[in-house]
């Protein structure tokens, strides 16, 4: 599943997990950098992580919050590790980082680092569109479980691992509705979009970066697909 150009939505808990982790980061840059040698491209968009989670409880203990505010709260969040991501590629990066993933810009760099756009939408969600407006029908979602399960491996023990699945059987394993901070391997309603534009999402553990290597360069690989 050679592409020229990759969407990477790189999970907020796996850059700032409680503290910023700096040691997968370092290796998600010689990832990217070796791939980038080989001509490819990259569309990064990050996710808020636990500083997201922080202040968006911090928010509910000391307020009653709408979930405009909270998603307020997170999309700052992805501002600040998006800039981290800028600042970390910027030999190789776009000179600034997209909000709008509805926005094209003509970038002659390998990589662009995007982040969270609205209330009501997740960077999931952006990613979907950013694939869309750049004319790629994919999206690597680095987040921190192996595979889609068929039930939550949290709770049960017996839970599957489902290494490829429908768009429309995918849907029946999660919430149907966005809610700010909620967990799924992919959120519901770019799932949807990512059905109507027939694209293909896969789902890789972000803290075992070798099977983003691998996947990159076509080689076997851990993870589900959701097509």
């Amino acid at each position: 599943m050679q592409h020229k150009i990759y969407v990477i939505s790189l999970g907020g808990s796996l850059v700032v997990p409680d503290e910023i982790d700096i040691h997968l980061l370092k290796k998600f840059k010689e990832i990217i950098l070796k791939e980038v040698k080989k001509s490819k491209k990259f569309i990064i968009i990050v996710g808020g992580g636990k500083t997201a989670r922080k202040y968006q409880k911090a928010a509910k203990i000391l307020t009653e919050v709408s979930n405009e505010d909270l998603d307020w709260l997170g999309i700052h969040a992805t501002r600040i590790n998006a800039h981290l991501l800028l600042t970390i590629f910027r030999k190789y990066a776009y000179y600034r980082i997209i909000k709008n993933p509805k926005e094209k810009v003509n970038f002659k760099e390998k990589i662009l680092i995007a982040t969270g756009w609205k209330p009501g939408f997740s960077t999931d969600y952006d990613a979907v569109l950013l694939a869309k407006t750049y004319g790629t029908d994919i999206v690597v979602n680095l987040t921190n479980v192996d595979y889609v399960y068929d039930k939550d491996p949290d709770k049960f023990k017996d839970a599957k691992p489902i290494k490829e699945i429908t768009w429309n059987d995918y849907l029946k394993l999660i919430e149907n509705k966005w809610i700010p901070g909620m967990s799924a391997p992919f959120d519901p309603i770019a799932s949807q979009l990512a059905k109507k534009f027939k694209f293909k999402v896969v789902i890789l553990n972000g803290k075992k970066l070798e099977n983003l290597k691998n996947f990159l360069n076509g080689k076997k690989f851990r993870g589900t697909l959701i097509y």
